[in-house]
């Protein structure tokens, strides 16, 4: 009797420990949460200075390099905003296309919205133009050029820049009004058009060529869609090829051969196919039709990886990922066993990143997502 009534009372000596520990931890909450404005404001004071004054060109070193400020295509995905592909090449800052997000990303990534040099159009679907009015807005409101924004583009791009121009042409107004010459300089507003004629079939045609970088066009097969090309940049030694929107393509192949790094788009005919069945059964003929359309314009993983592997490339970086990759297992669906076509590849999503150091052979993975 008198053991229990010991273990009753070290019971209760527990009871009481626990209720004193949960009685501060609750007063503890209790103030957190009173004072969580405060507590708030002292992050973000802490935060602030390195959020504004983040830029990733101060800390690369001198080499190529890739950034996807965005994955993937026309399809809604957390993880894929629409094509766009960063490039910088020692000082210079370029995109090469601008979707849905991309420009937002780009800034997230640590790069200076007021520091890109040109953008480079590889061909002129929605997905791939609809980020550029917000990309001239941030690049002009957000850094001290007195131009406008320079946009390289195969025959076709004037109109697209001056369609912008115009729909944003009210816009400019209202901000020059609002904070003056100082932010908003109206002969930096808007966008530049830099046209040039798509080249033949293994023919290249030059764009810049300063400072060791050199930016060429080529033609790539997005039939019915043209004009549509790709991008090779070459500087110190390393080399990127970008494809743009293509169906497997000999033109990329021939231009690919021996580069460093191969970003390539690919849509998965399996899972588009699965949902061409899926909208057919629900009694959805328009997305059944666009389901069934889709696939003869674009390259399959397994012929980007066979394209990887004919031209002999340093690494295979996969974008414009169609469907997006939204639940598990499904990336191994998508590839289809591209990868033992060629074996080094990554599947992008935004934010994943590589560095091609100068004069080196070097492929380094620098990021691997947002």
């Amino acid at each position: 009797m008198q053991k229990t009534e010991e273990i009753w009372k070290l019971w209760l000596q527990r009871q009481k420990r626990l209720l004193v520990v949960l009685g501060c931890g609750l007063i503890l909450l209790g103030l957190g949460y009173s004072q969580r404005a405060t507590i708030a404001e002292r992050l973000l004071a802490a935060a602030l200075p390195k959020q504004l004054g983040t830029n990733q060109l101060e800390v690369l070193q001198d080499g190529l390099h890739v950034a996807l400020c965005g994955a993937g295509g026309p399809m809604p995905s957390p993880r894929a905003s629409g094509p766009c592909v960063v490039v910088v090449a020692g000082d210079q800052l370029f995109l090469v296309d601008a979707g849905a997000n991309g420009p937002r990303n780009f800034a997230r990534l640590g790069y200076p919205l007021g520091g890109i040099d040109a953008v480079f159009l590889t061909h002129f679907h929605s997905d791939h133009i609809d980020g550029l009015g917000e990309l001239a807005t941030l690049r002009w409101a957000t850094g001290d050029d007195l131009t406008p924004l320079t946009v390289y583009g195969p025959e076709g791009v004037d109109g697209v820049i001056a369609g912008f121009n115009a729909a944003y042409a009210a816009d400019f107004g209202y901000r020059n009004d609002h904070h003056g010459d100082l932010v908003a300089p109206l002969s930096a507003a808007g966008l530049t058009a830099v046209p040039f004629t798509t080249p033949p079939d293994g023919e290249l045609v030059t764009l810049l060529s300063e400072g060791g970088l050199t930016i060429e066009a080529l033609r790539v097969d997005h039939a019915p869609v043209s004009p549509a090309v790709g991008y090779l940049f070459t500087y110190r030694g390393r080399t990127l090829l970008i494809s743009g929107d293509t169906a497997q393509s000999d033109n990329i192949t021939r231009f690919a051969e021996g580069i460093d790094l191969l970003v390539h788009e690919a849509l998965s005919p399996e899972i588009i196919g699965m949902m061409e069945d899926t909208a057919k059964s629900l009694g959805n003929e328009i997305m059944a039709k666009v389901m069934f359309d889709v696939p003869d314009y674009h390259a399959s993983p397994r012929e980007a990886a066979e394209t990887a592997r004919d031209a002999g490339v340093g690494h295979l970086l996969y974008y414009h990922v169609v469907p997006p990759i939204i639940v598990p297992g499904q990336e191994a669906l998508w590839l289809n066993g591209a990868g033992d076509i060629f074996p080094d590849y990554t599947v992008g999503y935004d934010g994943v990143s590589f560095s091609l150091p100068a004069n080196s052979s070097e492929i380094i993975q620098t990021r691997k997502g947002m």
